[in-house]
């Protein structure tokens, strides 16, 4: 790909907040129940079908914001803890921070605002990986022409098994200039999988449980074998865009701290071993319980089992409590399409709330 065939763009967002590679396409949208069964049948791969991302209904609107009026302070304090840490790690490098479409978007922009602020030279893309088929390397080879490798670090929102991480180092591994360890970068880290990360904490991220009009407004990205990897405009959306405003009430809160009394994130290494050791016994267990195949279809922590219920096929959502008001989205979707609602204890290990995927093939 050649420089002068790509023009990056900023979604909804503004053009000093991001650049997103990504090449912005049309196709025709398959039902979510259809997609499902190609996807487990193995006749298509899920990065090349798109369903059509649903309008947010008012009650999903009111709870993204009580998530957000909640969790913005907590947001503003994370993020500096995260670029502090950055800072330190870098030294004189400028951070080339590199999102992962879509999760990681809401977090870089933050970050990239964030370090800005304090006077770290920073830069921002958003760029596609896909479980199974890797990152978008005509987007990483347009980066690394500009900055080189040293100051990459990717950025998601959060974990859920760690199969993002797993296609890092697949990724990652033949490419010269990469640490062994991916430098990725999440607010919560529950299954120890990150390089850095503010929390482990299972907790009601706020742009976790709204897609694209938290997201600069663009769909998850969509696989290509030649070129820039895909996404669609969701433009049906656009009454409903809050990207903008989301980071623009988190910096506000941030201008607000005291940046001297918050300190750096620190990652601990025995900590990180043992919820990647814990994760994957909670995992096991479901798959032995449900008669999984396939841990794709297991869906652990707020966010990545909001999402599955809005976009999948599930059978079954668990949670530690239906009355815990940070999956109160999770339960009103799950009941409104008639899904079982499990409470469970110590099953879901440091989760609140696991959804499985109905199968379907």
């Amino acid at each position: 790909m050649r420089d002068r065939d790509y023009i990056p763009f900023s979604g909804s967002y503004l053009p000093e907040d991001v650049h997103f590679l990504l090449n912005p396409v049309e196709i025709e949208m398959t039902p979510v129940a259809l997609k499902e069964q190609l996807i487990q049948s193995g006749a298509r791969h899920y990065s090349d079908m798109l369903s059509q991302e649903p309008e947010p209904t008012a009650w999903h609107l009111d709870l993204f914001a009580q998530a957000l009026t909640l969790g913005s302070e907590r947001l503003a304090k994370e993020v500096v803890m995260l670029a502090k840490a950055l800072i330190q790690r870098f030294g004189n490098t400028p951070v080339v921070l590199t999102s992962l479409v879509r999760a990681g978007v809401p977090l870089g922009v933050m970050l990239h605002q964030t370090l800005r602020a304090m006077g770290k030279e920073s830069y921002h893309y958003g760029i596609s990986i896909i479980r199974d088929r890797g990152i978008d390397t005509i987007a990483l080879d347009w980066i690394e022409k500009r900055h080189g490798t040293e100051g990459i670090v990717f950025v998601d929102g959060w974990t859920g098994k760690g199969a993002i991480t797993g296609e890092l180092i697949r990724s990652l591994k033949d490419r010269p200039g990469y640490p062994a360890q991916p430098r990725l970068v999440v607010l919560a880290d529950p299954c120890g999988c990150s390089w850095l990360a503010a929390s482990d904490d299972d907790w009601l991220i706020p742009f976790g449980i709204m897609g694209a009009p938290v997201s600069g407004l663009i769909s998850r990205s969509i696989w290509s074998s030649e070129g820039l990897h895909g996404c669609v405009i969701c433009d049906h959306l656009l009454q409903y865009e809050c990207s903008r405003k989301m980071v623009d009430k988190v910096t506000e809160f941030r201008d607000t701290l005291n940046l001297s009394h918050i300190a750096a994130s620190e990652w601990d290494p025995r900590q990180k071993a043992y919820l990647k050791k814990q994760s994957e016994h909670v995992i096991d267990a479901l798959a032995s319980r449900y008669q999984i195949t396939s841990i794709n279809r297991i869906k652990p922590g707020i966010a990545e089992a909001t999402r599955a219920v809005l976009r999948r096929v599930p059978d079954h959502v668990l949670v530690r409590s239906v009355n815990d008001p940070d999956v109160a989205l999770l339960v009103y979707l799950a009941r409104e399409k008639g899904i079982a609602i499990t409470e469970v204890n110590d099953d879901i290990g440091q989760y609140r709330a696991v959804t499985i995927i109905k199968k379907v093939h």
